[in-house]
């Protein structure tokens, strides 16, 4: 008697752990959502991949206009993948960040201008020392305008000679995103006195706010 209530107790546990996973994802999402919805704001979406996803949805937090970041996973071929999966490096998927902004206020196009200054375009599967095909960079387009713009932004930038190397960003149409666990959401803010915060992200972001400032909330 004593097994059996045992393995119920375990089989309760499990259960109410998928439960609150799923929640957490459904939560995610639903926080997207719903800030658009209660402001009433005609909104647009963008979805990058740059190397680690906490210092990219630390950049374009602060830009005045971009109304939610989520950080997940996205253009592989499995599906809810969770960060472990995904470092293993079997999966496809790319740390993407997925940004829902205000068009009235910051365009698509300041939103590209932000991806090409934020992080090297031209290092295959890489970025700094972090290394795999999880940080390749990557621009997943939601529709032919933004297609059209990548690809030229992307062209021109070649053109100029910015880099030394040629760009490998990859531009594709968007196929899936899924969001990180709860702990990837908010990094950097709830983690500034963190290693990887301190020594990686907050020197970018310095250089950042500089080279942006006309652009960030304010607050």
């Amino acid at each position: 008697m004593k097994k059996i209530s045992f393995i119920l107790f375990s089989v309760g546990l499990y259960l109410l752990s998928c439960a609150a996973s799923d929640k957490q994802s459904k939560e995610n999402t639903a926080y997207m959502d719903n800030a658009i919805d209660s402001k009433g704001i005609k909104t647009d979406t963008a979805t990058f991949g740059e190397g680690c996803f906490w210092c990219t949805e630390a950049f374009f937090q602060r830009l005045e206009g971009v109304i939610h970041v989520l950080s997940g996973y996205g253009g592989g071929h499995v599906e809810n993948p969770t960060y472990e999966q995904v470092c293993d490096k079997n999966t496809g998927h790319i740390e993407l960040c997925r940004i829902v902004y205000d068009p009235s206020k910051i365009s698509y196009d300041e939103l590209l201008e932000v991806f090409w200054k934020t992080h090297d375009p031209t290092t295959m599967d890489q970025q700094g020392n972090d290394i795999g095909p999880q940080y390749r960079s990557a621009i997943f387009y939601h529709n032919a305008e933004q297609k059209e713009k990548a690809e030229k932004y992307k062209a021109a930038l070649d053109k100029s000679g910015a880099w030394a190397k040629p760009i490998v960003t990859v531009i594709e149409p968007f196929k899936n995103f899924y969001p990180a666990e709860s702990y990837h959401q908010d990094y950097y803010n709830n983690n500034q006195n963190q290693g990887y915060c301190r020594f990686v992200i907050q020197p970018k972001l310095e250089k950042f706010e500089k080279v942006f400032k006309d652009k960030l909330k304010k607050h």
